[in-house]
């Protein structure tokens, strides 16, 4: 049997039908590809005491992990990557509601087991920085390889400030490269620019808590650190900043959200000849999920409310580390 049919053969046997099957999937593997690289960025910064590494290699890890998720994901699922960026296309009528929970469920699952697949990776020389004991604070301390975790200085209410800022900035810049009637970016090419976004707020805004910007990679990780042995210090080191980086972000991919609509999107003028703009654009057409580069394309030009392109559930980062 050559290769062609067995090929062929396990395709008939494996394929799912289910679109939301498909997405949920291709968000998996996703996510699990993103917070892998981002966290073996950090744990090979962090167990070499940065001879291997350095925060800058950590960002742009963090960076490129985007642009290949999006890669992988982006035709299927839409690559949202992150909890916030599937808020924003719920808030814009460019993805169900419905759809909210089982996509947040699915990132976090794939950040969780990307944390244990990075601890698996480096587990002895986790070990062996810490000397055999895990700690979420002190000077060998390594769950921060894994989340975030705030400065001593910072407040749970400048926390919360910088984490609304930055993710309002991610999701401004996004829905600006996906909006076609902008600037506009080369058609596939997408991902690129998101990546260049992402890096550069990490190399901005990261000094106070890490710039997590993504709920799920903060949350999925955490979790796991605490199942894996750090113990509860994992919640309640930083008085008790976990919740920060998983509500924060929400908040502000709703201030992005409206802040692009209210100075941008709901300003750009229709095609010569095609009248007022209308109170509210018509539904949005394939709300199954894929990405605005799936090829698929409208009959009639259309104003997103997005900013993105009309009917489609836009590519979204998953944040840096």
């Amino acid at each position: 049997m050559g290769t062609s049919s067995f090929l062929e053969r396990a395709r008939a046997l494996l394929h799912i039908q289910n679109q939301l099957a498909r997405e949920c999937l291709a968000e998996l593997l996703a996510v699990l590809v993103l917070i892998l690289i981002t966290l073996s960025g950090s744990a090979q910064m962090v167990t070499s005491s940065e001879t291997k590494g350095n925060i800058l290699t950590v960002y742009l890890a963090g960076a490129l992990a985007v642009m290949v998720s999006i890669y992988i994901a982006g035709g299927v699922s839409g690559a949202h990557l992150n909890p916030a960026f599937t808020l924003t296309m719920c808030l814009l009528e460019q993805f169900p509601w419905w759809k909210l929970p089982i996509f947040v469920a699915v990132q976090t699952l794939g950040a969780f087991i990307a944390a244990g697949i990075v601890y698996a990776l480096y587990y002895d020389a986790i070990h062996h920085y810490s000397n055999g004991t895990l700690t979420a604070s002190g000077p060998r301390e390594t769950a921060s390889i894994f989340a975030t975790y705030p400065a001593d200085y910072l407040s749970l209410s400048n926390g919360f400030l910088d984490q609304v800022i930055a993710t309002a900035l991610l999701i401004v810049g996004i829905l600006a490269i996906l909006d076609t009637r902008n600037k506009g970016v080369p058609k596939g090419l997408e991902p690129v620019v998101v990546a260049l976004l992402v890096f550069s707020i990490e190399v901005s805004m990261n000094s106070n808590c890490g710039c997590p910007m993504n709920p799920a990679r903060d949350f999925g990780p955490r979790l796991f650190t605490y199942v894996a042995g750090w113990g509860t210090e994992v919640f309640s080191r930083g008085n008790g900043w976990w919740w920060v980086p998983v509500v924060a972000p929400m908040l502000g991919a709703a201030v992005g959200s409206a802040l692009y609509q209210l100075l941008v999107a709901f300003h750009h003028p229709l095609g010569p000849g095609t009248g007022p703009r209308p109170a509210r654009p018509p539904a949005p057409h394939g709300l199954r999920g894929r990405g605005p580069w799936s090829g698929a394309r409208p009959a009639e030009p259309q104003v997103s409310r997005g900013g993105g392109r009309p009917g489609k559930a836009a590519v979204g980062p998953g944040g840096p580390r």
